[in-house]
């Protein structure tokens, strides 16, 4: 049974787009926003920074440690009912962590609403692309994922913005219940103009080891590179998780080599161009997190500019992310994902090279360029290797391959904020007579001391940007069979 009325029509086609990219908005807004809340949320429970800063862990650990399961589960038995559940566990996780804490009176009560609403966005996360891939057509693709991927890096730039705003006009749980009635429209739109899927296969036999392990090993790894510099990178707990992670992944590498249904086929990268497409994206956002992470301290610390004039600056690159993630879609078809990829690698790199060169007295609009620029080459960069590397696999792996593309915009997030910052104090140890001045809060270290650390870091960013040119160089395009019909039926290739 399908949609009423004809779902391969303009129209229908606009709405199943607007719902997926609902979907990556809201999740990878909720990756973002709650960071900005988090002092507001710790005074309102009475609670230390350390133990509210879970509000935020527990859904990342739980995003990274789902959404390969989800995006297998999805190729078994379907696209929509994985979509639907997942926006109505996120929706009601949503609300949960709105009313329930001051319901109970306990920050538990929210940090347990937190993973309840990431198993949602889990599940929505994982397999957007691959609905693109399944359902729009071969000659709209490209602008159908550039408006969802777009919206997805736009929504975890505009987290901190957005969750500023509410927090400070209207309070920490408006966060929260704005998501409510997006996601009861979502869920309403999702139902009426996704296709069914057709022939559904069962989960039994589903690879419960391997879902067992790459949850434990990617939780604890991204606990471990979060936590390990406020914690003690020697600490028991950061030494403990660390070695559980190291034998839980490499135990999952040597498990999913022989199973005979894996939750993600480590064979695919056999493949050298599907392997250098998701090179290219985690290199892309492992790059911007240094950027995303450092500018704002540096714009308080080092240029002086109050709280709100550095996020409103730092919004100048994700309108020419969001400018150029439509554009990407659009110029898809017509230049192809090699050249917009290798387009893309270079103002990432030029605004890279001129974060090198600001100064205490740099002027807002040479800031605003860098950011212009980073922000466009990273909003053109996305649809055309999440493209090349959804293509490249037959329709039955879609929902797998998917889920890795997800986890490779926010997983390199996180390894980049714990890189980038290691880098930055590093900076600071090498200019500074006492490496006892890294305790300091960054308020009270010598200015020159501190710029010091944003150099090094931006230096790193600008060598990562040529290194992702060489790897954008090297992309190439290899579309699969299964992907090459200009029109699909909903649910066709399913296991």
């Amino acid at each position: 049974m399908e949609p009423a009325g004809n779902w391969k029509s303009p129209e229908h086609l606009t709405l199943l787009i607007l719902s997926i990219s609902l979907a990556t908005f809201m999740a990878g807004l909720d990756g973002t926003i709650v960071n900005i809340a988090l002092p507001t949320i710790s005074e309102s429970f009475g609670v230390s920074t350390t133990t509210v800063s879970w509000v935020a862990t527990a859904y990342l650990l739980v995003m990274a440690g789902c959404v390969l399961v989800f995006g297998k589960i999805s190729d078994i038995i379907g696209f929509k009912k994985v979509f639907l559940a997942g926006f109505a566990i996120f929706t009601l996780g949503s609300l949960a962590c709105g009313i329930l804490p001051d319901l109970f009176g306990s920050l538990a009560w929210l940090i347990g609403s937190r993973v309840f609403q990431a198993i949602g966005g889990a599940m929505i996360t994982a397999i957007a692309p691959a609905m693109i891939t399944a359902y729009v057509p071969m000659d709209q693709k490209g602008r159908a994922m550039g408006i969802v991927m777009t919206l997805a890096a736009l929504g975890t730039a505009l987290g901190p913005t957005i969750g500023g705003v509410l927090t400070q006009y209207l309070s920490w749980h408006a966060i929260f219940f704005i998501n409510v009635p997006i996601g009861i429209g979502a869920v309403l739109l999702g139902a009426k103009v996704i296709p069914h899927d057709t022939n559904p296969g069962s989960l039994k036999g589903f690879d419960t080891t391997g879902a067992g392990l790459i949850f434990v090993g990617l939780a604890s790894l991204l606990y471990v590179v979060s936590e390990g510099q406020s914690s003690g990178w020697t600490s028991p707990v950061i030494l403990v998780l660390a070695a559980i992670a190291l034998l839980s992944l490499g135990w999952f590498v040597r498990h999913e080599l022989t199973a005979g249904e894996p939750i993600l086929d480590l064979r695919l990268f056999k493949n050298r161009y599907f392997l250098v497409a998701n090179l290219f994206i985690s290199l892309v956002f492992f790059s911007f997190a240094g950027i995303n992470y450092l500018l704002p301290f540096y714009l308080k610390y080092v240029q002086k500019y109050d709280t709100s004039s550095a996020g409103l600056i730092m919004t100048s690159l994700s309108f020419a992310m969001m400018a150029a993630g439509i554009l990407s879609g659009m110029l898809y078809n017509r230049a192809g994902p090699r050249l917009l990829c290798i387009a893309a690698g270079i103002p990432l790199t030029a605004g890279y090279f001129l974060m090198t060169r600001l100064q205490a007295g740099t002027s807002v609009g040479f800031i605003v360029l860098a950011l212009a620029l980073i922000g466009f080459g990273l909003g053109l960069a996305v649809t055309p290797a999440s493209s090349m590397i959804m293509n490249s696999v037959s329709r039955a792996k879609q929902g797998m391959v998917s889920s890795l593309t997800s986890l490779e915009r926010f997983a390199p997030l996180t390894l980049g904020i714990a890189f980038f910052n290691l880098v930055f104090i590093q900076g600071i140890i090498m200019i500074a007579t006492n490496n006892a001045v890294t305790r300091d809060s960054a308020a009270e270290i010598q200015l020159h001391v501190l710029s010091a650390g944003f150099d090094f870091a931006f230096f790193i960013s600008f060598l990562l940007g040529i290194l992702i040119l060489i790897v954008a160089v090297a992309t190439k395009e290899e579309v699969h069979p299964d992907n090459l019909n200009a029109t699909v039926e909903p649910g066709a290739g399913m296991l």
